[in-house]
């Protein structure tokens, strides 16, 4: 038996609470996991696992077993790592996550371009709007969009985030547009259920002006919001990377030219600098490098603020 692969099977098993989703996820079948997890269980000793038509559970031995499994698992990566830093070659599999907006607009296509450079290099991309635990979930990177990255992280700023107060034309022409932030009290303001839902700020000079939005519908992602911009339904704050196109071929407008939302930070965040894998290094770099500058490679049609 490999044990360390029975290990990460378990690992796998644990954390998704099914045999059927860890062997999807490690591209093995249903029978392989059962059988690995069999055979680990046989050579301990110990039930890890309590089964059940609904759903799969750790056996008090499972929990203890679980913590060594996993301290094993991460040595195992950091020797890996280790020999790969040694013979130069940027190689292995690295798991990415961000928001599914940043995802869709500007970081797949990053990806494509970083993977045709080092052909030994697997990237499995997972986009969504909740901050998946880096530890629990083995993520290599995330790309978060904030102003307070997690300090338990290593955190490198990429390029900050402009943001975009905008409308549809058709929405324009029925209710007009707002002369001043406080004007937006009066629109129908479409807004993030977990960010900024109520109170929108903006600046101008040393001038700041916060003001409190009300509308019918919010919702948890970005590129939703657009769509429903598009379609009319409201004023929405887009980040820059989703708006500025559209404002650029007339679809929307952007509004309140005088003043400029606030920014958020577009972070590389990453568990530990210790041991960091070639891999991880190289992909940090070639985004630093990509997204870096005075300013964001979306936002450069945009005026300067």
């Amino acid at each position: 038996m490999d044990r360390l692969t029975a290990m990460q099977v378990f690992a796998e098993v644990a954390q998704r609470g099914s045999f059927t989703a860890a062997g999807d996820e490690l591209d093995m079948s249903r029978a392989m996991v059962t059988r690995y997890i069999a055979e680990l269980e046989d050579w301990l000793g110990v039930r890890l696992l309590q089964r059940s038509t609904r759903k799969v559970t750790l056996t008090d031995a499972g929990t203890a077993c679980l913590a060594r499994c996993q301290q094993m698992l991460e040595l195992a990566g950091e020797v890996q790592a280790d020999a790969s830093q040694r013979d130069g070659e940027v190689r292995g599999m690295l798991r990415l996550a961000a928001s599914t907006s940043f995802g869709q607009a500007e970081l797949a296509a990053a990806v494509g371009d970083f993977l045709a450079l080092h052909p030994q290099v697997r990237i499995d991309l997972l986009l969504g709007d909740r901050s998946v635990n880096l530890i629990e979930e083995r993520v290599d990177l995330a790309i978060r969009i904030t102003n307070e990255p997690d300090p338990g992280l290593v955190a490198r700023k990429l390029c900050e985030c402009r943001s975009l107060a905008v409308a549809s034309p058709a929405y324009l022409a029925r209710v007009g547009a707002p002369a001043r932030p406080a004007d937006l009290a009066q629109h129908h303001c479409l807004s993030y259920s977990n960010f900024g839902r109520s109170e929108w700020r903006f600046s101008r000079g040393g001038q700041e002006e916060a003001v409190r939005v009300g509308g019918r519908l919010s919702a948890n992602e970005a590129t939703a919001l657009l769509q429903a911009t598009l379609a009319g339904a409201g004023v929405s704050l887009q980040p820059s990377y989703l708006a500025a196109p559209l404002v650029a071929d007339g679809r929307l407008r952007a509004l309140l030219p005088e003043w400029e939302p606030a920014r958020l930070g577009i972070y590389a965040l990453y568990p530990s600098r210790r041991l960091l894998p070639l891999a991880v290094r190289a992909l940090l770099d070639f985004l630093l490098a990509r997204f870096s500058g005075p300013c964001a490679p979306w936002d450069a049609g945009l005026p300067p603020r």
